[in-house]
């Protein structure tokens, strides 16, 4: 782990987030960099969706569980467990949204940060 101040860099914690998100076999994971945007709120968001409420709790205790282990951090803050079809879960530089296929047609994040750079992760974890 990079540290940067004394801190995980984001970019580390983004790939954290994104490798417990495959663990629980999350589809469509995308990484938004939002870090050329003028007055982002973050420098990326990664989002992916779950087949059911169960899974999409799974995928958000994942990420926590994956990014706690490596590096130590805890999230700033986190959302939507009780509901179970759009969890965030917040890094403050680094903000993961694990939604139900219908919220994530319906809120369209990619749709709305289009300036973002998006990459879309291969839904394959390498070993």
């Amino acid at each position: 782990m990079h540290k940067k101040n004394g801190a995980v860099q984001s970019s580390e914690i983004k790939d954290l987030v994104v490798k417990g998100m495959l663990e629980k076999k999350a589809r469509s994971v995308k990484v938004l960099d939002l870090r050329e945007i003028k007055n982002a709120i973050a420098d990326y968001f990664v989002i992916c969706s779950g087949t059911s409420d169960t899974q999409v709790e799974a995928i958000a205790d994942s990420l926590e569980e994956e990014v706690f282990k490596s590096s130590g951090q805890h999230p700033w803050q986190t959302e939507g467990k009780q509901f179970k079809d759009w969890i965030l879960v917040d890094y403050v530089d680094v903000v993961a949204h694990v939604f139900s296929q219908t919220k994530r047609d319906f809120y369209a994040i990619e749709e709305l940060w289009g300036d973002a750079k998006i990459v879309e992760v291969d839904n394959v974890l390498e070993n």
